[in-house]
Order: C-alpha cells, then structure tokens, then sequence
C-alpha cells in the first residue's frame, strides 16, 4: 500500500543493514528473499513511497537503501538526492534499482550522489554485489549501462569537476584513474598493476582529494572528460 513503511523486529546484527523502497509489495518481497539469504546482508526496513523511504531512511540509517525510480509523492531519485546528495552533510549509500533503461535516470541518479545503479532483471549475484560495492565505498553502475554512460562522459562537462587539479597526480595515480574509468575493481587493478589492494584503496583516496570526487563514478567522469581515456 502506497505510503506504507514497516521497520523489522529483528536485532540489529553486524551485516550490511539495508533498507529497500519500492511501491511493489512483490518486487520488496523478492529483494528481501534475495538479500536475507545472504549471511552478510540483513533487511531492516522497507517503505513504498519515496518520504516514508527517506523518513525511515534518516530514523535507523542504513549501511544502503535500496531505492525504486518510480514511487508515489517523490520519486527514488529525489529521495536520492535528499538522502545522498552533494549537500548532504553525513550522506547516507544509495542503490537506485529501475525497470526502466534509461540514461537520463542513470544520470540524475549517480550526480545525486548514488553509489550505484540498477535494472531489476540484472538478478540476483548482480544485486548482492551492488549491496557490498555500495557498503565498501564503491559503485557498482548495471552493465547494460556501463558503456552507454563512459561516453556520456566523455562528451559532457560534468559541473564542479576540475580540466586539472590544483596538485598534479602522480604516474601511478594516472594509472589507477584510467584502470577504475575502464570499470575495473579494486582487485583488478591491484593485479593489473601489480600493486597490494590496500595501495589502490590510498591512491583512490588521493585521486578523489585532488580532483574533489566523491566517488568512483565521478573519477570516471574526470577521467573522461579531460581526454584521459582517449589517449
């Protein structure tokens, strides 16, 4: 029922806590099967409209939300913006989660401070991951959309990203920049350059203070949009 929101009884636990908002009762049901299987991850709310979301959201703050595109009164990426967005001063991890292929969506999603993006047909490993990437600090954007949003950035400014940062970054950190816009995980470029995960972790870090990006998606746009990925 539209504007209904419901906090479990369950004790809290050391699992990624999450939250999921969707104006379907069968599509909460089916996401709450998926990610109460998981021995990491525990569903401690739901809510079907964007404020009940976003009330409950501010109450319990969940390690991640879940949050449809499409729900009464205010849509997901609303809530994401009032939940995560750049004026936010303790933003809260978003996963938006959609029917719908859009890019406009995937856009106003991940610049209102998502920390990733989702078709509800990418099933169910691809949900799980998305749920942990988001916990870890990371984005995890649908693979259809993947491509389709690079070349977004790299033909579109992205407002308060910088052509040059203020301190120039290091050959390694030009390597990890380029290696993380290519879509690859920490592990990844880790194993590609030969250096220990906790290494990239600090370059990422570094890349994100001197470029003033909040996330990996953003580095990506950076990475983009000043020709990096092109040379």
């Amino acid at each position: 029922m539209a504007g209904a929101g419901r906090a479990t009884d369950r004790a809290p636990t050391l699992s990624i806590r999450v939250l999921i908002a969707d104006d379907q009762e069968m599509v909460r049901a089916g996401f709450r099967m998926i990610l109460d299987d998981a021995d990491d991850i525990e569903v401690v709310a739901e809510a079907a409209d964007g404020p009940t979301a976003v009330n409950i959201a501010r109450q319990l703050r969940p390690d991640v939300c879940l949050l449809d595109v499409r729900m009464p009164h205010m849509d997901g990426l609303e809530a994401t913006r009032q939940l995560a967005g750049p004026d936010i001063a303790d933003p809260l991890r978003v996963v938006v989660v959609t029917t719908f292929d859009l890019d406009e969506y995937a856009h106003t999603a991940l610049r209102n401070g998502a920390a990733g993006f989702l078709l509800k047909d990418a099933g169910p490993t691809l949900l799980l991951e998305a749920v942990r990437a988001a916990h870890r600090g990371e984005v995890l954007v649908s693979p259809a959309m993947t491509v389709r949003l690079l070349e977004h950035f790299s033909t579109q400014a992205m407002t308060g990203l910088p052509f040059q940062p203020a301190v120039p970054l290091t050959g390694r950190e030009e390597e990890v920049l380029r290696a993380a816009a290519r879509g690859l995980s920490n592990a990844e470029i880790a194993r590609d350059l030969f250096i220990s995960l906790g290494t990239v972790k600090t370059h990422l870090s570094s890349l994100q203070d001197k470029v003033g990006a909040r996330n990996r998606v953003e580095l990506a746009a950076f990475a983009w949009h000043t020709g990096r990925m092109r040379s």
